[in-house]
């Protein structure tokens, strides 16, 4: 079962790059003010929304690269220029007040991710990671349950900023992931 887990994870790495192409893409036909502008989302603006998401993204790379490292496995394209983000952090922290520099960051983070699940062996998911929470609690867990976690959000805050998109004028089109196939 292990082999189809990851072969999953592969497929919605590819699905990740594909869609999150597409969602910048149409963001980058907006203006910067309008991707910025306050829009009453969750992290108010399609900019701090994708912001969030690579954040996130690199709070969870490190800790499956830690995972890895503890289990004697080197994730070469999980390194220091991926997951370059500080060690204090807030989730609503915006990294990247730039567009340029944001976008540059997600397609860095896309192929990364792309990598790191073309080389997760296939034991990997069912690993124990162990990890503080954003809170400082302390969890355990198979790591299939944190990477199915991992591309859930990313599915969750797209809609978010795929709506903010549409409500801006914009368009993502198709994001479905059986669009892929």
């Amino acid at each position: 079962m292990t082999r189809e887990f990851c072969d999953n994870y592969r497929f919605l790495s590819r699905y990740n790059r594909w869609i999150n192409e597409r969602l910048y893409e149409a963001c980058e036909a907006l203006t910067d003010e309008a991707r910025k502008q306050e829009r009453g989302a969750f992290f108010g603006s399609i900019h701090r929304t994708l912001g969030h998401l690579v954040l996130a993204d690199q709070v969870w790379l490190r800790r499956f690269a830690q995972c890895g490292a503890d289990n004697g496995i080197a994730f070469a394209s999980l390194g220091p220029d991926v997951l370059d983000m500080p060690e204090a952090y807030t989730l609503d922290m915006v990294l990247f007040e730039g567009w340029v520099e944001l976008k540059a960051k997600r397609a860095q983070l896309d192929a990364a991710i792309e990598q790191w699940a073309a080389d997760m062996p296939d034991h990997y998911p069912q690993l124990t990671m162990r990890y503080s929470n954003s809170k400082g609690v302390q969890r355990e867990h198979a790591a299939w349950m944190a990477i199915t976690h991992f591309f859930n959000h990313q599915t969750h805050h797209r809609g978010q900023a795929s709506t903010l998109v549409t409500q801006a004028g914009g368009t993502v089109g198709v994001t479905d992931l059986i669009a892929l196939v």
